[in-house]
């Protein structure tokens, strides 16, 4: 299959600027990372096809010998040099896109961050409204106990590694047609620290970290909804080489409350009342967050209105404000009645007569003028 034109997959113009370039590039690793898109094969090969693009588009020599002579002039059987220097300097841009800075005289014992944990954490509703207070227990990586991260056993020497000389890196020099070129690589025998272990410790067999468990205390605030994700700032794995510490990240869940339904910072809910309340209005009980609290509603309430309780909805997790309670009207048909109940409800409707035969008649009235 023909390669497609590097400046096509950027989405960029054959003039375009080294910025330019490198802004484009951004965009799609962002967009396209194997980290990001896990299972995803597509997002895999379109990051390695941008990657291939920007490797050559962002190195002048690459990218003239592009301009003229199309993917030959760059393919590695035309005697590309990429291979020699120019992959520190690929790798070096996605490691900045991506926060880790520059690879270019990156070495192993640098300090890193530790990694981000996550925990999904189930609450109540009443809990995810009012805030609580939860005990978790996660399990992160720790700088060893024993060795306190220092990888030898205690009291025990490290030496100067004999084959870098303490620096963690070895540089291999390679004659091209091009010239000489210089590869720096991580240190095979001291693995870029610098140091040599003579004994290394017992309880972490050399790695300087161990597993543990932690229990946490986590201050859930209220107002917090479903699918909420709160950071807790260095609770998650250790750094490495002396490194600030990972993050915590707790994703709230929350269960369905029978009565009320939340959207946003605003509650809903159905409330039944009897035919009579309905038709005479008058003071009912409404359930709020905090309990009961009494409401008029007018005389002649219809089936599926709905009113409205101003401040009586969830407090913004952020403190700006509360939501309100939204309850609307459904009239409670009783299923069973006593003989006296169906008398009173047949003269009730005699009482009605003909003002309730007019509204029937009106009604079908509506619906044939609609057909019309």
């Amino acid at each position: 299959m023909a390669k497609r034109d590097y400046y096509e997959i950027l989405e960029i113009e054959r003039t375009a600027s080294v910025n330019e370039i490198k802004s484009a590039y951004r965009q799609k690793a962002k967009k396209y990372h194997p980290d990001l898109n896990p299972d995803s094969k597509e997002a895999e090969g379109k990051f390695k096809e941008a990657t291939e693009a920007y490797e050559v588009l962002s190195n002048n020599e690459k990218r003239d010998r592009y301009d003229r002579f199309g993917h030959a002039g760059v393919d590695s059987n035309g005697g590309d040099f990429g291979n020699f220097g120019g992959f520190s300097d690929i790798f070096g841009d996605i490691f900045d896109i991506f926060g880790g800075g520059s690879s270019r005289g990156r070495k192993k014992n640098m300090p890193r961050q530790g990694s981000d944990i996550r925990y999904d954490i189930e609450l109540d509703f009443e809990e995810a409204v009012f805030g609580v207070t939860k005990e978790i227990q996660i399990r992160r990586e720790e700088a060893c106990h024993a060795c306190n991260g220092e990888k030898s056993k205690p009291g025990s020497k490290k030496s100067e590694c004999s084959k870098c000389n303490g620096t963690g890196e070895v540089k291999y020099y390679q004659q091209t047609p091009f010239g000489k070129f210089v590869n720096t690589e991580t240190c095979d025998v001291c693995d870029g620290t610098g140091e040599k272990i003579e004994e290394k410790c017992d309880a972490c067999h050399g790695s300087g970290r161990e597993m543990r468990s932690r229990k946490i205390k986590v201050n859930i605030p209220a107002g917090v909804d479903n699918n909420s994700v709160m950071p807790i700032r260095e609770e998650g794995e250790e750094g490495i080489n002396g490194g600030p510490k990972g993050d915590l990240y707790v994703y709230i869940h929350v269960k369905e409350d029978k009565i009320f339904k939340r959207e946003g910072n605003d509650i809903f809910l159905e409330l039944p009342i009897t035919y009579p309340q309905a038709v005479l209005g008058g003071e009912i009980d409404v359930p709020t967050l905090e309990g009961i609290t009494k409401y008029d509603i007018p005389k002649g309430t219809q089936v599926g209105e709905t009113f409205k309780l101003s401040d009586k909805g969830v407090k913004d997790v952020r403190g700006r404000g509360r939501g309100d309670l939204y309850f609307k009207i459904n009239i409670n048909i009783p299923k069973k009645l006593t003989k006296e109940q169906e008398e009173l409800l047949i003269e009730y409707d005699k009482a009605m007569g003909e003002s309730a035969k007019k509204e029937h008649k009106s009604f079908f009235k509506q619906i044939k003028d609609a057909f019309k």
